[in-house]
């Protein structure tokens, strides 16, 4: 089975890149999908469709413009990973949470445990919530293991 996996959060860090060492370690079949993770090409998705003096239509236009792919790779996942860091508030990674939530698409939280109050809602609709990228591959891991009782 192929799983297909969105990774959804801050951008500072090599988490992303630890799951998917992690995945290939243990020989797992999963296909990784994410936003932009290039915070200038992010911020400049829109500017081809004509400059803005105003900051805030800028930022309208490029947004619309990541949400066709971030929205096309959520409802194309089987789960999605979302990371909350704690040197920025991740505003797009709740939003993502809560978009899964709605679909009812199940989605797995990674972030310390000092942060856990201003994430009790979104926590509260995670499969699973994970302070290591480690315990996420572990979940994975689990998720994929074929558990299936050979008929006699």
């Amino acid at each position: 089975m192929t799983l297909n996996v969105y990774l959804s959060g801050e951008i500072h860090t090599d988490w992303r890149d630890k799951i998917k060492q992690g995945a290939k370690k243990n020989g797992l079949d999963i296909n990784f999908t994410s936003a932009v993770t290039d915070h200038k090409a992010s911020d400049a998705a829109g500017d081809h469709l004509g400059s803005e003096s105003n900051p805030f239509w800028r930022d309208h236009k490029s947004a619309k413009i990541n949400a066709i792919r971030t929205k096309t790779l959520i409802e194309n996942c089987d789960v999605m990973v979302v990371r909350f860091g704690d040197k920025y508030k991740q505003w797009n990674a709740a939003f993502d949470a809560g978009y899964c939530a709605a679909l009812g698409m199940p989605y797995i939280t990674l972030h310390a445990e000092d942060i856990t109050h201003p994430l009790k809602e979104v926590d509260a609709a995670a499969m699973a919530w994970t302070t290591t990228t480690g315990q996420v591959v572990d979940v994975l891991k689990y998720v994929m293991k074929d558990y299936a009782v050979e008929n006699i």
